[in-house]
């Protein structure tokens, strides 16, 4: 059989929960759903640093943060470590990453392992962005996420049809700022999103952290989020809701937009007789605030922010409609993708082949529990760096940075409370579980080779 082609299209910030095949409440994603309905949908796919960079580099070494080097945006990806297009490049692979890349460039920044490559600057603009193509910076008119599929059609009509390829199709929306396209501009224009069950959170029963955080979609949104004045006279509960919808809808339209370029894509691997032997991924660097908890954005370990999507389809091995609720993460995906394509799985990389899970039962020692750890303090949106375990049932987390706040533990029972709104670490009847969750963290720390200060049993 010959080797399969990658495509993998990653959105950024594209929240699992706003997505139709994981049961969105607010919206639909037809051409995206189409990856879940053919292949498989994971529904516990987890990042090990929820912000962009970090994960972006996680995911291209197969590494954890403090391996790679990229533990905050500031870091910039050293391109001289080993990633998976470096390796499928060297196999004969025709490699290209088109989109956003946000791991500095220039020099050993650059990206390396492509043979054509061409990204937006930093986060880039929705309109008429700017891009490097192979060094060279040019100014592209039009929307951004209808450019990138542009161009990722585009080298895929033109690419060696003798050779397999792995294309990474980075998609810039549905980051802040949240500008759509004059397609989506009135989309949703008469309909009320409904509000998430913890937008009235008030952050009590929790570690000082959650109350600290400078994302709250009633007082944070800024003049450039909301892009115009709210109605006078609004009460305090009216101007939070009108807030919200302006939010939330802005972020849905640029979903929107999204999905239709993943239809074109598929479209074409159809029409060109490729869908067949083509690994095709959907995904996103981490998950999002829709409102939950009265806030937007990620960072934090709560699970909004944590879990990713992962749709994958493969008709050669995955039988269409699958769910699998494995622990699997974003250090998983290039040891997956060599995997698919004959290749050894470098030991330097900490992630493991999800391969095992797409043919059949899930190996018996297939992991249980997962190391999470956020590194910038206070440095963006004030968030308290942590670290932490999170398991099938319970999730444990350690604020390690004392100010402005204290050190402090959160544990959530994530079978009676879900939605993590009550701290229970201090409650004598789960002192068992305490003890045992701060001996497998540590423990974890310890195999994965994060042993720097702060260390706790």
């Amino acid at each position: 059989m010959a080797a399969p082609n990658l495509l993998y299209i990653m959105s950024d910030d594209h929240a699992s929960h706003a997505i139709g095949c994981y049961g969105s409440r607010i919206n639909e994603t037809p051409n995206i759903d189409r990856i879940g309905h053919q292949g498989v949908r994971f529904d516990n796919c987890f990042c090990t640093n929820s912000i962009c960079a970090p994960s972006r580099a996680s995911i291209l070494a197969g590494t954890y943060s403090h391996i790679n080097g990229v533990e905050t945006l500031r870091d910039q990806f050293d391109g001289r470590q080993t990633t998976f297009p470096q390796l499928l490049q060297q196999a004969g692979y025709q490699t290209a990453i088109i989109g956003k890349w946000h791991l500095g460039h220039g020099g050993l920044h650059d990206p390396t392992g492509f043979d054509y490559w061409k990204i937006l600057p930093g986060q880039g603009l929705y309109h008429n962005p700017e891009f490097i193509e192979m060094g060279r910076e040019r100014v592209d008119q039009g929307y951004v996420t209808d450019l990138i599929t542009d161009d990722c059609l585009d080298w895929l009509e033109a690419r060696d049809t003798n050779r397999p390829f792995c294309l990474l199709c980075h998609h810039k929306a549905p980051h802040r700022r949240w500008e759509p396209d004059d397609k989506h501009a009135d989309m949703y224009e008469d309909i009320e999103i409904p509000e998430p069950a913890t937008f009235d959170d008030d952050y009590s029963n929790r570690a000082a952290a959650a109350g600290a955080a400078t994302m709250r979609v009633d007082r944070d949104l800024d003049e450039q989020d909301l892009k115009q004045e709210p109605p006078p006279g609004l009460s305090a509960r009216e101007l939070k809701k009108w807030k919200y919808q302006r939010y939330i809808k802005d972020y849905l339209r640029c979903v929107a937009a999204i999905d239709d370029n993943v239809g074109r894509m598929l479209d074409y691997l159809e029409e060109a007789g490729l869908a067949d032997n083509t690994i095709v991924i959907y995904t996103s660097d981490q998950g999002f605030f829709l409102g939950d908890h009265n806030w937007y954005d990620k960072r934090f370990m709560y699970e909004e922010s944590l879990r990713m999507p992962l749709l994958v389809r493969y008709p050669e091995e995955i039988a269409a409609g699958s769910v699998n609720d494995d622990m699997v993460l974003n250090v998983d995906f290039a040891p997956t993708f060599l995997d698919h394509a004959g290749l050894e799985v470098p030991r330097e990389m900490q992630g493991r082949s999800l391969r095992p899970l797409l043919q059949g039962p899930t190996p018996p020692d297939w992991r249980t529990a997962m190391y999470y750890r956020y590194f910038m303090h206070c440095d963006g949106h004030n968030v308290y760096a942590h670290y932490g375990i999170r398991t099938r049932r319970y999730k444990l987390i350690y604020y390690y940075e004392q100010a402005p706040g204290p050190q402090e533990w959160e544990l959530f029972d994530l079978e009676e409370d879900p939605r993590e709104l009550m701290n229970v670490y201090h409650e004598p009847a789960y002192a068992e579980t305490v003890k045992e969750l701060r001996t497998e963290l540590a423990a974890l720390r310890r195999q994965l080779g994060d042993e720097t200060a702060p260390w706790v049993v």
